[in-house]
This record gives C-alpha cells, structure tokens and sequence, in this order.
C-alpha cells in the first residue's frame, strides 16, 4: 500500500486521507449525514495534525546542517503546533459548528488507526 513513500509521516498521512472517508461513510451507516460530516471532520482534524508533522518533518530534512540543539528545538516547537492545531480544530467543529461531539472524536479516533496501519506496513 505504501510502497513509494519512504516517510513513516507520509505513510500515516496517506493512511488518515484514507481512513476519513471511511469514518464518515461508517457514521452515515449508522448515524445519518450529521454524524458522517462530523466524523469526516474528526478525520480530517487528524490528517491536519499529521500534516503538521509532516511538513515539520521536510523542513529539519532540508537542513542537514542544523545541530541537535537546533532539531530539539524543533521537535519541541512541531509538538506544540500540532496540540494547538488540534485543540483549534476541535474548538471550532464542537463550539463553532456544533458538530456532534462523539462522531467528531470517533472519527479522530479512526483516522488515527492511520499510525497502526504505517507501523503494521513496515517492512
């Protein structure tokens, strides 16, 4: 499935493109067309947070002359990014759309099975 992309980030961030869809179809089955837009944006708020980390991931690739203290910095500053991406996300499907609350989380939760499925591909 991940054949051509050498980033486990990538592979992950494919499995989630993936894996929303699928969320939002699943909650349409059992829920109706509220809980599969709201579990499509729950996939798609992990796709974001994973973006982050990819883009993140590219950037410290391109400077290879960044010391450990510079990628430390990094890695501290990409967390907070992706908690603040996350918690915005969250914010503005639950207070500002008024999504539902438990399809949102359920379909973070699915695309999240994207790091499951990235692991369980390696080689």
């Amino acid at each position: 499935m991940f054949s051509g992309i050498q980033s486990v980030t990538q592979r992950v961030a494919l499995a989630q493109a993936v894996l929303a869809p699928i969320a939002a179809l699943i909650g349409a089955l059992f829920a109706g067309f509220g809980a599969a837009l709201a579990a499509l944006f729950g996939g798609l708020i992990a796709l974001a947070v994973s973006g982050v980390l990819v883009w993140r991931e590219r950037q410290a690739v391109r400077h290879p002359e960044w010391d450990q203290h510079r990628l430390f910095k990094h890695f501290i500053r990409t967390g907070v990014e992706r908690l603040l991406v996350l918690v915005g996300l969250l914010a503005l499907g639950l207070a500002a759309l008024q999504l539902s609350p438990l399809p949102v989380l359920l379909g973070l939760l699915a695309a999240q099975l994207g790091w499951l499925a990235a692991a369980l591909d390696r080689k």
